[in-house]
């Protein structure tokens, strides 16, 4: 096989393992990553949560000032009929007082309603708490496994690199010029076989004269329909 095919035949398997690392990398941080937005999502839920009971308290808070108002006004409307002079005073004292009780109910009512509220979104947060604290010693777990890989792809990804700057530097420039034009839309299809006749890179068929121009490997060939350098993979 000529010398520059083979280079570009060794280089394009140097790039398609190299650029093979990303997707590895990938698929071993995969677990840590769904695990880590599993965590994020619960501390986001328990944050709302503690957001929604401060909202609830402040309800409280402001059904716990009626409620004062209310008692005032009853002791005031009981004081106030205590020095009626009038029927028909005494009377308007006594739908005043019966409206501020109902009031006064229907507060106590609301505040017994907000802390059932709380009481019920705090042992929500609990659960969660307890389910975020079990993914986070899971992250840690799942982190120890995955550093030895990821350090293992890391150092052959190194050597594969060194191996490809060594032949780069060795290479004809002009030919790692035209490869890399092609390799711009061919990515890691630069560098075809050619089998059953076919370019492997479009899978057309090729004519007999660029076919018979392949197997001698004396030349750089590429495809007619595509344009992919192409070489005989039994030569």
């Amino acid at each position: 096989m000529n010398k520059y095919l083979q280079q570009l035949v060794e280089l394009s398997k140097f790039d398609k393992e190299i650029d093979d690392f990303t997707p590895r990398i990938e698929n071993v941080q995969k677990t840590y990553r769904v695990t880590k937005e599993e965590c994020d999502a619960i501390s986001a839920n328990i944050e709302q949560l503690d957001n929604e009971v401060s909202d609830i308290k402040v309800q409280k808070s402001q059904t716990n000032a009626h409620i004062a108002e209310f008692a005032a006004k009853i002791k005031d409307v009981a004081k106030k009929s205590g020095l009626a002079k009038s029927e028909k005073e005494v009377k308007a004292l006594n739908l005043e007082e019966e409206i501020a009780k109902e009031q006064l109910e229907a507060a106590n009512e609301e505040i017994a309603r907000l802390e059932k509220i709380i009481d019920s979104k705090n042992a929500s947060k609990e659960e969660l708490v307890a389910k975020k604290s079990e993914l986070e010693a899971k992250l840690t777990q799942i982190e120890a496994e995955i550093s030895s890989e990821l350090e293992a792809i890391e150092k052959e990804r190194a050597e594969v690199y060194a191996q490809k700057t060594k032949l780069v530097g060795e290479m004809n420039q002009k030919i790692l010029t035209f490869y890399e034009k092609i390799r711009k839309w061919a990515h890691n299809s630069a560098v075809v076989p050619v089998r059953k006749q076919a370019c492997y890179g479009c899978f057309m068929q090729i004519n007999d004269k660029t076919f018979a121009a392949v197997v001698r490997a004396e030349d750089i060939v590429t495809c007619p329909h595509c344009g992919r350098i192409l070489y005989k993979e039994n030569i």
